[in-house]
């Protein structure tokens, strides 16, 4: 089984690698220029060394495929859609996958009957929101830039922004690319580090933009659990995985804080106890269960590619 980064539109599932999906694969190259040529040079490796060893491709965005068009189109021409796939697809699909059916049968909640914001926050994070075990909106966009703020991506910006850059630096496509993904979230607004715990760290000790960063930070994760709950009408269950999420019990408690509105209230002496464990970490009586789930990507892999194969 491989995890494959970009299936663009054309996988909504996991499928059986043949030449064809392959093909398919390169086509998204354009989408994912980081990530799918690596992911394929797995899979190219894997034909050289077992020969007909059956592969199976788990996309990354396959999950978000069932998004309606009102979700994933951005307001630009719409022949530019037509002709260049630019759309939103998300991201951390398998693992939201995973959660988000995990959660809902430690809440006993029927999957199918059930509204889910799944929060993966790591050194990437997004947001999904889940109704009935189907992504219908996410915080990613065509690209893993988009969103929450995260370790050196910078998530949400004006795209005004982005050519202003350009003019009064000098800089061509390949070096603003560079600024906005290697060079901004955690680690631009803190000139410290991209890692979290770093910047954590600093803040302690009292700098300044370190604290604005994980200001920053948690501002954008609330703003879009508070849109989702919008879109769902309400939730039934948040959760939180990732490295940040399955981890970090001050930024959970400090993302949900002041939500009873929306019928969230955090038991803060589990919460300060869980650490990569699944727990829930909501008081009893909170209308919105709030869980950890740490997330298993491989498992998913696995059991995907197992039932694919078995029918083989």
């Amino acid at each position: 089984g491989h995890r494959v980064v970009h299936g663009g539109e054309q996988f909504n599932k996991s499928v059986l690698i043949t030449d064809q999906v392959i093909d398919k694969v390169v086509e998204c190259i354009d989408l994912a220029p980081l990530h799918n040529p690596p992911n394929l040079d797995g899979i190219y490796a894997v034909k050289e060394l077992m020969g007909n060893i059956p592969q199976v491709a788990v996309f990354d965005t396959a999950f978000h495929q069932t998004m309606p068009s009102k979700s994933f189109l951005y307001g630009l021409p719409y022949s530019l859609y037509e002709k260049y796939s630019i759309r939103r697809y998300g991201f951390h699909g398998t693992s939201h996958r995973y959660v988000s059916k995990r959660a809902s049968e430690i809440a006993g909640i029927p999957y199918e009957n059930s509204r889910i914001i799944s929060c993966h926050l790591g050194n990437g994070g997004s947001l999904a929101a889940i109704v009935n075990g189907q992504s219908i909106d996410t915080s990613m966009g065509m690209t893993p830039v988009e969103g929450l703020l995260m370790g050196t991506r910078c998530g949400d910006v004006d795209p005004g922004v982005i050519s202003y850059i350009m003019d009064k630096e000098k800089i061509g496509t390949q070096a603003i690319s560079t600024l906005l993904n290697k060079h901004s979230g955690l680690l631009g607004i803190s000139g410290i580090s991209s890692d979290m715990r770093e910047v954590l760290g600093a803040a302690a000790e009292g700098n300044e933009r370190a604290k604005l960063a994980i200001e920053v930070f948690i501002h954008k994760v609330r703003k879009y659990i508070g849109s989702y709950a919008a879109l769902m009408g309400g939730a039934d269950i948040i959760l939180f995985t990732g490295g940040i999420g399955e981890n970090n019990a001050a930024l959970r408690e400090q993302i949900c804080a002041n939500m009873e509105y929306m019928g969230v209230k955090i038991d803060s002496t589990v919460n300060a106890a869980t650490r990569g464990d699944e727990a829930f970490i909501s008081t009893e009586d909170s209308a919105v269960k709030v869980l950890v789930v740490p997330t298993d990507e491989e498992f998913m892999i696995a059991a995907d590619t197992m039932s694919i194969i078995s029918v083989k």
